[in-house]
């Protein structure tokens, strides 16, 4: 059983019904604390597939490690008969601060935590429409912690779009971010995707840059629902450590 943080709710001052969900999952770490895979950085093709893709798609393999940059093609299992094939390119690691959360109430159990933001390009590149379910990502602390992304039911402006469009099929491209808070105001080691715990996660790592304070934390109200996880997958333990727990995607040590 992995120790959880719970899930916390943070208001918005002026509007109760805009909140942002944080739903924090740390995973203690497995016998490799720095998550390192295969020794070539460049991530192989995997030979035969883990789960079945169109043709021409070639998955890149279990235990790739990368860097901030490199392209990942990977599925996941949305549910027993639905598939999602897709790129990840995780484009930057940032550090953000409380500041860009103006006019949001921040809990004491908030404050104790350390706001990142990752960003990605995803392209769909399989046969299913992934129209509105969650970006498969999870972050890995220094710690070698598996981190949940945070869940905003309105329009969070320094880091938008957790989740695919509404309509999402075979070619689109979408510009991604996601909002992690790292327990104990801890550091941010990579992101990661891990499906399930029986994966060996693909680990993106590089220098964490400052985030963007050029814009407030302001949302617009639209929420999509409080209080639902993320989905989309099974997290398990940030690196290569075992154990269980529902995620939205994948992580590695992580998501």
């Amino acid at each position: 059983m992995r120790p959880s943080l719970g899930s916390t709710r943070l208001t918005r001052l002026a509007a109760p019904a805009v909140a942002l969900l944080l739903a924090l999952t740390a995973c203690g770490g497995g016998d490799d604390p720095d998550g390192n895979g295969p020794d070539d950085p460049s991530g192989t093709v995997e030979a035969e597939p883990y789960l079945p893709v169109p043709d021409g798609v070639e998955l890149t393999a279990q235990g790739s490690d990368l860097a901030v940059g490199d392209t990942a093609t990977v599925a996941y299992e949305l549910s027993q008969d639905k598939i999602g094939a897709i790129e990840i390119t995780v484009t930057s690691l940032e550090k953000a601060n409380f500041d860009l959360f103006v006019g949001w109430e921040l809990t004491k159990e908030i404050r104790k935590t350390a706001p990142y933001f990752v960003r990605a390009k995803v392209t769909n590149v399989g046969d299913t429409d992934l129209g509105g379910s969650p970006v498969p990502l999870y972050a890995v602390d220094g710690d070698n912690r598996l981190i949940e992304s945070s869940l905003f039911t309105g329009t969070f402006k320094p880091c938008e779009s957790a989740s695919f469009p509404k309509k999402y099929k075979t070619g689109d491209t979408h510009k991604a971010c996601r909002v992690y808070l790292v327990p104990g105001q801890g550091d941010l080691a990579a992101a990661s995707f891990r499906p399930d715990q029986e994966f060996d996660p693909i680990v993106w790592a590089g220098d964490v840059v400052k985030a963007d304070n050029g814009q407030d934390g302001k949302g617009d109200g639209k929420g999509d629902g409080a209080g639902k996880g993320d989905g989309g997958g099974k997290g398990d333990g940030g690196g290569k450590g075992d154990g269980g727990g529902k995620g939205d995607g994948g992580g590695k040590g992580d998501g």
